[in-house]
């Protein structure tokens, strides 16, 4: 049987559409969904929104914590119990979050709902398509990050809709129930499936490639002594920081501009091009580019829109869309970039735990950003405009990962 047509059948496939399935209802719901709920909550229970804030920074935290453990806990009970666990510990979260009457039981829901939300996001769909293709992995991965895109434009209006007519209780009870059901088929009759147990190779080949590294096992700590590592965690976490940093107050930045319709408009444009960048980065970048460079790349592509809403002063509505367009395109590609990275830099035993821990810095990031970003609009508009400082910040934090992320190159 030939390789053409041994991929045309590859089971990896499978696999990938199950992975774009979990990260759909995983970003959906334990991504696209805290900013929802906050607002939700604070409406029926009338708590302070820095309270309610401050739990969805610990729902993050507590989802690095977990997703610096993943790896091991894979190891220890098996993808599809870790996946079906993540699922249900989501669900009956956030169904947490809706009926906690006091402040400590939100904050305890949170400890579900984080392990839910790690179980589910980009170190999982990682476990989950890895071994399945290495010459293929990034238009692969690329397929499966892009369920975390879909997720937000179909879930986020779909939860004010559900909430609005059944109440966020009652919201959170049919979307957890049906998440539970889907993840939990899928797991069993796709994930839990391996190469090895169907006599299948990575991509569909007709033989087992080698692996090509020459990279040394980096067991325990070493990991983090790594320069590559180092460069590669802190470089995710820049650009993370700085692109959820400026996605949290985006909208209401445009809003004066554009009004709130074309602003809601911008935000789904922001979205549609990010499945856009990952996508063609994924399908079109060629066998043995150097990753990090893309990275670089990419995080240019978003210092320019940075700068173009910079320069459209808040009344260019030409210019605000395209800065819009320009930083979207490489929002997709700050969780799919880092796993291909990992996968050119480190050798294949080391590389799901890279993944994990590079996911863990990230996450543990980002949680703050939006409070951070919110702090810096502040302090701009006690001198005039925050806009202009926001969009600066991003541009500045941004250039920089692009050059922690360079001084990670193979030395040669």
């Amino acid at each position: 049987m030939t390789t053409t047509t041994l991929s045309a059948t590859f089971f990896g496939w499978r696999v990938v559409w199950a992975a774009f399935t979990v990260a759909a209802f995983g970003w959906g719901i334990g991504f696209y969904g805290p900013p929802v709920f906050l607002h939700a909550i604070h409406a029926a229970r009338g708590w302070p929104v820095a309270l309610i804030s401050a739990a969805v920074t610990c729902h993050f935290l507590l989802g690095a914590v977990v997703v610096a453990n993943l790896a091991a806990l894979h190891r220890r009970f098996g993808l599809v119990a870790v996946t079906r666990a993540g699922a249900i510990c989501m669900a009956l979260g956030i169904l947490g979050w809706a009926l906690a009457m006091a402040p400590w039981q939100l904050f305890a829901a949170t400890l579900l709902s984080g392990f839910g939300w790690a179980a589910t996001s980009a170190a999982a769909i990682n476990a989950m398509v890895a071994p399945w293709f290495a010459r293929r992995r990034p238009a692969a991965l690329s397929t499966a990050y892009n369920g975390a895109s879909v997720g937000g434009i179909v879930l986020s209006p779909l939860w004010v809709a559900l909430i609005a007519a059944l109440g966020f209780g009652g919201a959170a009870a049919l979307l957890g129930g049906i998440m539970v059901l889907a993840i939990w088929w899928l797991s069993g009759r796709v994930l839990g499936r391996t190469p090895a147990s169907m006599g299948l190779f990575p991509d569909g080949d007709a033989h087992a490639v080698p692996p090509r590294t020459t990279s040394t096992s980096l067991p325990g700590s070493a990991l983090w002594r790594d320069r590559r590592f180092v460069t590669l965690a802190a470089a995710t976490g820049l650009g993370l920081f700085a692109q959820i940093g400026l996605i949290a107050h985006l909208f209401s930045l445009l809003v004066p501009a554009l009004g709130a319709q074309l602003a809601g408009f911008a935000a789904g444009l922001a979205t549609l091009c990010a499945i856009a960048g990952r996508t063609g980065l994924g399908w079109m970048l060629p066998q043995g580019a150097d990753r990090r460079r893309a990275a670089a790349a990419n995080f240019g592509v978003q210092i320019c829109g940075s700068l173009v809403l910079l320069a459209a002063g808040g009344d260019s509505v030409g210019l605000l869309l395209l800065g819009v367009v320009l930083f979207g395109l490489g929002l997709g590609n700050a969780t799919s970039l880092p796993p291909l990275i990992a996968q050119a830099d480190f050798a294949p035993a080391d590389t799901a735990r890279a993944v994990a821990l590079v996911t863990a810095v990230s996450q543990a990031c980002y949680a703050f950003a939006p409070a951070v970003f919110g702090a810096v609009r502040d302090l701009g508009q006690a001198h005039g405009d925050g806009a202009p400082w926001l969009f600066f910040a991003a541009a500045a934090i941004q250039l920089a990962a692009a050059g922690v992320v360079l001084l990670g190159r193979h030395r040669r």
